[in-house]
């Protein structure tokens, strides 16, 4: 082989090892939960950012994901979609999430919902988080969070990203993501189902909003954000409720900032934010 046939096979060899790396990256992407699975720009003081796509600390990216092609097993069940709650019959329509994304399998909430409930509260190891939450206009989402809080999902689990305060959310509720730092896929984790979007209507994310992480439309699990700061986020990720005590919890925590911030400034926060325990009340 001469000098330049060489050097053609390394050069080719090397994209190979390029591209690769790259499939391997948006294999990985495709199985997180996502704020936005193409590129969120974020208008703040002092400049734009990009709220992109991955939702686990050492993985963000400033640039957007390609669209999720879908795997065997979703195709195979695209008839099983979720369904918006009915008010005929009270219920919601939950399925099970075949993406091949990490779970922690609890079962499936009821259909039947409870419209009862207004308040969640964290119990975090930094204090409690009361968020005043709408089962009239997400019921299907406060349902399944109730379902969720009686199991003991979120229990142990670790708020796992963190923003700036170009990008002020602090994202929670991927059981898998723990405090002693074992996990692996910080993120990624969910509750083996999903559900639809709801009361996207003129929705905005500003201090104190509590909202879903999704990976795109109706694929809403168990992880969810609390907006320290106004944001402006296309509505595409539904609000459930508003934090009434605690927000200066995660005030406290984005000044401490985060361990390895990726190109969009978020992370895994310095300070960790344990839950401890969730629970729902209904109205007094």
């Amino acid at each position: 082989m001469s000098g330049k046939e060489r050097q053609k096979q390394l050069a080719r060899e090397h994209y190979e090892r390029q591209m690769q790396r790259r499939v391997e990256r948006e294999t990985k992407a495709k199985r997180n939960a996502i704020i936005g699975t193409s590129v969120a720009v974020v208008v703040v003081v002092g400049g734009v950012i990009a709220a992109t796509t991955l939702l686990g600390g050492s993985d963000t990216t400033a640039t957007a994901a390609p669209e999720a092609s879908a795997s065997p097993e979703a195709s195979s069940a695209a008839a099983a979609q979720p369904t918006a709650f009915d008010p005929a019959s009270g219920t919601c329509g939950y399925v099970p999430d075949t993406s091949g994304a990490p779970a922690k399998n609890v079962g499936m909430p009821p259909a039947k919902v409870d419209t009862s409930i207004d308040q969640m509260t964290l119990k975090t190891n930094r204090g409690d988080i009361v968020i005043k939450v709408s089962a009239e206009k997400t019921p299907c989402t406060v349902n399944s969070f109730a379902f969720l809080a009686e199991k003991k999902f979120f229990d142990g689990s670790k708020c796992h990203r963190l923003g700036s305060d170009q990008f002020p959310m602090l994202q929670c509720g991927d059981p898998l993501a723990k405090a002693d730092g074992k996990s692996q896929t910080d993120g990624q984790g969910g509750p083996g189902y999903r559900f639809v979007n709801e009361n996207l209507e003129g929705a905005k994310y500003t201090r104190g909003v509590v909202a879903m992480a999704n990976s795109g439309a109706d694929t809403n699990g168990s992880q969810f954000f609390i907006v320290f700061g106004d944001t402006q986020l296309p509505p595409n990720y539904t609000p459930f409720g508003t934090v009434t005590k605690g927000l200066e919890i995660i005030d406290k925590v984005n000044k401490a900032g985060v361990i390895t911030p990726g190109q969009d400034g978020t992370g895994a926060p310095k300070e960790t934010v344990q839950i401890e325990d969730v629970t729902m009340s209904g109205k007094s």
